[in-house]
Parts: C-alpha cells; structure tokens; sequence
C-alpha cells in the first residue's frame, strides 16, 4: 500500500524536482537565496524558507549521530547492555520496568534517553547524551573544515497520510526543499551533465531505501512474533499453574477454547487472575509499529542481539548509521553556510571557519533541548513538523517560478547550454503541470487530516505499564508547532512583500524630471 504512492511520487515529484535543483544550482552558481533572487527578486523569501527549515533539522538531526554514539561506545559489551535487563536494586530480580516490555526498549527509554512521563515534565539535561551531542557536532565541523568542493496494504491508498508519508520519505531522502542541492550543485562544472545525476542519485536512493525497508519489516516482523509467542507461554504458564492443569493440555492452538472452559467452570477463580492475563494478538504486535528513531535503536538492537558475535554487528551498524547521519548533517549545514558565505557582508568580515564554528557552536546549544527528559517528545515536534508543510510550499513555488516566473522555455535554453540538449516531454510535463498539481493536492490532503484529527496528540512512555501511550499535547507545545510551521512558510510571501515596499519607495525617492 506504501509502495505504489511511493513510486508515484518518485516519477512525478522526486527526480523532476531533483533535476530542477541541480539545474539551478549549477545555472545561478548562488546558494539557495541568491540562485532564487537571480530568478526573480520576488523569491528571496524562497531561499531565506529553505535556510531555516535546513536550520531547524540541523537543530534536531544530530541527535540521532549523539545517539548512534552512545550506543556505538556500548557495543563492546559482553553481553550487549540492551541483550538482559538489569537487576533491581535490591538485585533480587529485575528491574520491574524492563520485565513489563522487552531488553532493547528499556535500554532505549529509560537507559538511553531516561525519558520522562509527559512533555511537560521536562526534567534536567542528561551528562552523557549532552556530550555525545558534542561529539557529534564536532565530528561534523571537522569535515566541514574540508571544505564542500570535495563532497561530492492497499486500502492504505485512500487514507491521505500514507501519500503524505510518501512524498515525506521522497523529500527528505533526496533532500529537495532544503536548499542544500542547489549548494552542492553551485560547485559544480558548468557543463555537468545534472541531468543523468539526477537519474541515477533517484533510482540508487529509492533502491536502498526498499532494501533496507525489506530488511526493517523482516525483523520487525521476527520480533512481533517473539513477542506474541512470549505472551502465549506466559499466559499458558499462568493458567497451568492458577487451574493446576496437566502439562501439555493447554497449548497455543486450543488456547482460546480452554479460556472459555475455564471461564465456565471456574468464573471466580478466572475473575480473579483474569487483570493479569494478556489479550495476546499477533496483528496488535504488527499495528504497535515503531516509528522514526524507534525503528534504528529499538528494531535493529533486537535483531543484532541474537546473532552471533553481537558485539561485532552493533559495531559495524551503528558506524554506518553515524556514516549516514554525518553525510545528511553535512548537506544540512551545507544549505545553511553557503548562502551565508556568498554574503559578501559577513564573508568579508569572517573567514568560512569562523561562520562555519559560529553555525555548528549555535545548534549544538540548542540541540541540548533534546537531551533532556522530555527531549525525546521535543524531538518528535520538530521531527513530524518544522519541515514537511514548508517543503511542501517551498517546492510548490520552486516549481512554479522556474517554469512560469523564470519561463520554461529560457530554462530549456540554459539546459541545452550546460548539458548540450533540452530536456524530454517528461521533464517539461512533470516540471510544469503534473508535480505543481500533486504538491497542492498534497497540501489540502495534509491540511485536511491536521483539521480532521483535532486536537494534536503524541506517544508518551508510560514506566508502569512499559509502553507507549497517548496523550494530548499541551497548549504551549501547539503554540511551539505554529511557530516552526509559520517561521519558514511566512518567508516566502513576506520576501515577495519586502522586495515590492523597496522597490516602490525607491521608485517614489527618484526624482522626476520636469
């Protein structure tokens, strides 16, 4: 069900507007503001939009880096700290917490994050994540100091969210909207061939990300099984041991029936024992579906603990994992510092690696929101909402001003004259009328589902039950929301808005000539 809005979107949104990026970037040879200023004016707003959206997931990104960090210094181990549960501290059995869910999700809430209740207890800064995040930060100013120029279901398809979901993967993959494409593609050769790059970086990122999505759902489906036969043993267990029943008379196939009996025969007995009987239920395993950073530290640290040699596996992933953490952060600062050094203002004053240290030195402070208590659910806001409706707006207008503003016909000429041909039917179709279409039908869908869903809600971790559960976000997290949607969106139209007050106060402070 994922998949066919998934390839839908890879046609008619992820290589036209990938294309169009490096297109633009390698024309103008400007960063994300001065590529769109050269366009038009007007769109200065367009590039400021992609700065701060690029700003906001620098703020929060490197977190994942701080946390692959913290896993990658345990994973020397033996055995892996999420492969048991600790003992009590009377260390008469286990931690109460760990026994109600599994090793890798206590390890992940309460050892790694020591997540609180609720967002609005917010609890103090944790040491460890907080220099983990240093690290991070200062792994990635290092390889800024380089320098850029050497970086080279189906039922699922009527619900609004899953194409929401879809074209999100597509933007956030391909890193369209940030900014940072058309910053890479500034360095390029004038006559780079943009056009094949942008094939082939499509084709190779969709092929990994179905390969590794194929390898996620596998083990998350070993581990859905796990837990559901877990839960039938205990269960069985339990009513062995409450009714004194032969052993091998009750068994998972005749489970349901034997309840029934029991309930019949022994409706007091059965009452009382029946709060701690679960409702064990394979599909309910598969519907608690671990989202986002769940599925990197929770999912994959229970697959690595019950291979063998362990230690050598956590090792091996979570160095790629921070591979490929450190590679988006550098495309992310990327879209932020090189507008900021084609300023001839602050590039006159400020050698790169001052800006470059002032940049990484400001979102590293900030980013130590996220390693609080209730960092995690701060995480989760900037996560699901300081990028994707402003990607949505700022790829729209992209997309408009290059074939409306800028005029297709004059882009066709530049293409001809970087990479020796104009571009196909499909290109012009998807640039002009196809990708603009689905992009707005994509904003109403996510308006429509942000108005249908009500009041904004969010997973809290609950200790005493040792799951998620939901609850609704308070007034000043909605106001937080707002503000990270309108600080990047309210750009665009407020650029256009300058730009035309100067102009006209320029024109009116000319004086005419009698």
């Amino acid at each position: 069900g994922f998949l066919i809005p998934y390839f839908i979107m890879l046609i008619a949104e992820g290589m036209p507007l990938l294309y169009l990026e490096l297109a633009v970037g390698q024309r103008m040879r400007q960063g994300s503001i001065g590529a769109w200023k050269i366009i038009s004016p007007y769109l200065c707003g367009v590039g400021v939009a992609s700065v701060i959206v690029s700003f906001f997931l620098s703020m929060y990104y490197n977190v994942i880096n701080a946390w692959a960090f913290w896993y990658l210094f345990h994973s020397f181990q033996e055995p892996l700290p999420w492969a048991t549960c600790p003992l009590n501290s009377n260390r008469t059995g286990y931690e109460e917490e760990c026994e109600k869910t599994s090793t890798t999700q206590y390890f992940w809430y309460r050892q790694t994050l020591n997540i609180s209740p609720s967002l609005e207890a917010s609890g103090s800064v944790q040491w460890e994540q907080a220099l983990c995040l240093t690290l991070a930060w200062l792994v990635v100013y290092l390889c800024i100091l380089r320098g850029t120029e050497s970086t080279g279901k189906l039922e699922q398809l009527s619900n609004p969210k899953t194409w929401i979901s879809a074209a999100t993967q597509i933007f956030f993959s391909l890193g369209l909207g940030f900014g940072s494409l058309i910053a890479f593609a500034s360095y390029n050769e004038p006559s780079n061939n943009c056009e094949r790059h942008a094939i082939i970086v499509s084709l190779i990122n969709s092929t990994t990300s179905i390969f590794a999505s194929i390898v996620t759902f596998s083990i998350y489906g070993f581990k859905a099984t796990f837990n559901y036969e877990s839960c039938i043993s205990k269960v069985i267990l339990l009513l062995m041991n409450a009714f004194d029943l032969e052993e091998g008379s009750l068994t998972a196939d005749n489970l349901s029936e034997m309840k029934d009996y029991l309930m019949a025969t022994h409706p007091q007995e059965y009452a009382q024992l029946s709060p701690q009987l679960k409702n064990c239920s394979l599909e309910a395993e598969l519907d608690t579906a671990v989202q986002g950073t769940g599925l990197a530290f929770i999912i994959y640290s229970e697959a690595i603990k019950n291979m063998e040699v362990p230690q050598l596996y956590s090792v091996l992933y979570f160095v790629m994992l921070l591979m490929l953490g450190i590679g988006s952060m550098l495309g992310n600062t990327a879209a932020i510092l090189t507008p900021l050094t084609d300023s001839r203002v602050i590039a006159a004053r400020f050698p790169k690696e001052v800006i470059s240290g002032v940049v990484c030195l400001i979102n590293c402070v900030i980013g130590l929101i996220f390693t609080m208590e209730a960092g995690n659910y701060w995480f989760d806001i900037f996560n699901d909402y300081a990028a994707t409706l402003s990607l949505l707006l700022i790829v729209l207008v992209e997309t408009i001003a290059v074939c409306y503003i800028y005029g297709i016909r004059r882009f066709e000429k530049d293409l001809h004259t970087m990479i020796g041909r104009k571009p196909n039917w499909y290109w012009k179709v998807m640039w002009a009328f196809a990708s603009p279409l689905l992009i707005i039908s994509l904003f109403i869908f996510y308006l429509t589902d942000y108005i249908l869903t009500g009041t904004l809600q969010y997973q809290a971790w609950d200790a005493t039950q040792g799951q998620l559960v939901t609850k609704d976000y308070p007034g000043y997290a909605l106001a937080v929301i707002g503000l990270l949607v309108a600080a990047s969106t309210m750009c665009i139209p407020l650029g256009a808005l300058v730009t035309f007050i100067r102009k006209r106060l320029k024109r009116e402070s000319v004086p005419t000539v009698a």
